[in-house]
């Protein structure tokens, strides 16, 4: 019997990554869809270029959707592809939209006519907890009102209803969608709050003369020590992508295509954030964290948090790492890495 394949767009991310992985110990042979101006340089799929094929492209070029689509011709898409930290698509909002709302519906489309050709194709699509924006519900479900707070959920809410209309309507395509919320590693990209924290934190414990740059081009610590932040309140739901990525599998292991929230149930501000990451390197956070209103969003999302019960009853999915073990999990990595 001739292994299953799965096309993966954003395999070069932290979610690629940890599928890819997951996908290979399954014996499925799997291929990774990157950006036609990639450099080479494979980011956290790096150690498995020998065993991945690999396309290159763009969700706003049709074409090379399609001229992968084809040659591979996979039995399953996991479209994680998209453009932008939530944060940052403030100020690219229109290529934002682009890749994140219209990229998807491409992708759908290029689906379809792989399917006329007589392939069965089940698709995954990564829809955002950022869709929610500022709910009114709390815990938010699969049934929760989407009103997004940015333009990064507001093109994930397009990407997600047409998802709904390939699926529910005449087209019947085989469309997952999974509503993840926040999802962290050491492979998260450092334009994302955790990894900001956990480099940060590294940077200051070892004194890195030299420390990475943050996502305003500048130091992401200051000569003196010092993290700059932005809203220290805001809340989140955070889980860990290792474990995240299983959740993505079983959708399209099931008979019927569907949506589901993936998330921990709890939520924990940047604040505590802060204290837990700096706690575990002998540190007070206190002493080194700053607020700096260039880092606070034009529009707050929150609070998320997410009810994952339906995950649990249905995929038998529940999430295991808690929040403070995947804190210490990313200190640590980032200790080992910035000396």
């Amino acid at each position: 019997m001739a292994a299953r394949r799965a096309l993966i767009t954003g395999v070069t991310g932290q979610d690629g990554s940890y599928l890819s992985e997951f996908l290979l110990e399954k014996q499925y042979d799997v291929a990774g869809f990157i950006r036609s101006s990639s450099t080479g340089h494979l980011g956290n799929v790096e150690h498995l270029r020998s065993r991945l094929h690999f396309y290159k492209g763009s969700l706003d070029d049709e074409m090379s959707i399609d001229s992968a689509m084809f040659d591979f011709a996979p039995d399953e898409v996991y479209n994680l592809g998209a453009e932008a930290a939530p944060a940052d698509s403030f100020r690219r909002r229109v290529y934002t939209s682009d890749i994140n709302a219209l990229g998807p519906l491409r992708l759908f489309e290029s689906v379809l006519r792989l399917r006329s050709s007589g392939k069965d194709v089940r698709v995954y699509q990564a829809s955002s907890s950022e869709m929610f924006g500022a709910p009114a519900q709390v815990p938010q479900d699969e049934t929760t009102i989407l009103r997004p707070n940015n333009p990064y959920g507001a093109a994930k809410v397009l990407a997600h209803h047409n998802a709904h209309i390939l699926r529910d309507g005449s087209d019947g395509l085989f469309i997952s969608c999974g509503i993840l919320f926040n999802h962290e590693s050491p492979r998260r990209g450092m334009q994302y709050v955790t990894r900001k924290v956990s480099v940060g934190v590294a940077c200051i414990a070892n004194k890195v003369k030299n420390p990475p740059l943050n996502e305003r081009g500048e130091p992401i610590v200051t000569a003196d020590w010092k993290l700059h932040m932005g809203n220290l309140e805001a809340k989140r739901d955070w889980g860990y992508s290792k474990e995240y990525v299983q959740a993505m599998w079983l959708m399209l292991q099931r008979d019927q295509p569907d949506d589901f929230v993936v998330a921990t149930g709890e939520t924990h501000s940047i604040a505590e954030l802060c204290d837990v990451a700096f706690a575990h390197a002998g540190l007070d956070w206190r002493e080194h964290v700053v607020v700096d209103p260039h880092f606070v969003r034009p529009l707050e999302t929150g609070p998320l948090c997410g009810n994952p019960a339906k995950a649990e009853r249905v995929l038998g999915w529940k999430p295991q790492v808690k929040f403070k073990e995947l804190v210490g999990v990313m200190v640590d990595a980032d200790l080992e890495k910035f000396r």
